[in-house]
């Protein structure tokens, strides 16, 4: 199912050649599995989005299979769930691209456009896909809190936001006031490892989004 971008002129080519490992895996993936998406996925999200949620990379059974970030894999229920709660999230997430599920008042743009090799994307790959990272984020206008989901998402944030990494550490609920005028908050990713082992749990992300809607409340005056 094509799922459309809510910021269609930052998204790179459905073929994009930027990195040949990647290119391979996905060439590799579409005689495998035809029926999967297998390409870059897209923005999700509200394009007005006062919070900006930057994930790392697509899952090999979850968006690289479904087209749309976090979904059809066991890290999407984590975050859609926390979501709603916060009311940022409507509809029922159903690991479909074509459930009723949407965001409002956030956006999910990812570190890293296409698969990578057990979730592991090279340093190269990272920086060949940082330029859709930025111009993403410069396409949302509202957007003055943003949530890293993980270390990758954390260093590609901080560099498109105009910080700086040795005064930025990554850590989780760790929160970073950046020269453009945002705040950034780390989490750790609410991969299915992560959840399994306890080293997220759902309180903990919970945290991390009751934190973003207070530096929000916080920045625009309001109690």
């Amino acid at each position: 199912m094509f799922v459309p971008s809510p910021l269609p002129d930052t998204e790179p080519p459905h073929d994009c050649p930027r990195c040949p490992h990647l290119v391979d895996l996905r060439e590799t993936l579409r005689v495998e599995q035809p029926d999967w998406w297998n390409a870059p996925v897209n923005a999700f999200g509200d394009p007005q989005a006062w919070l900006a949620i930057v994930g790392l990379a697509p899952g090999k059974h979850g968006a690289n299979r479904t087209g749309r970030p976090f979904t059809g894999d066991h890290a999407g229920g984590l975050l859609f769930d926390t979501l709603a709660k916060f009311g940022l999230a409507t509809g029922t997430y159903e690991g479909r691209a074509d459930d009723t599920l949407r965001l409002e008042g956030a956006i999910i743009i990812n570190a890293v456009k296409c698969l990578p090799p057990d979730n592991k994307p090279s340093p190269a790959e990272i920086h060949a896909c940082r330029p859709f990272l930025a111009a993403q984020a410069a396409a949302l206008p509202n957007a003055r809190v943003y949530v890293a989901l993980g270390q990758i998402a954390h260093q590609s944030a901080v560099k498109i936001l105009g910080g700086r990494l040795p005064k930025a550490r990554f850590a989780h609920l760790a929160e970073h006031r950046v020269p453009r005028g945002q705040v950034l908050i780390d989490s750790y990713h609410c991969s299915r490892y992560n959840q399994n082992t306890g080293r997220l749990t759902a309180e903990m992300f919970e945290a991390v989004f009751a934190r973003a809607v207070e530096v929000q409340r916080e920045l625009e005056g309001t109690p």
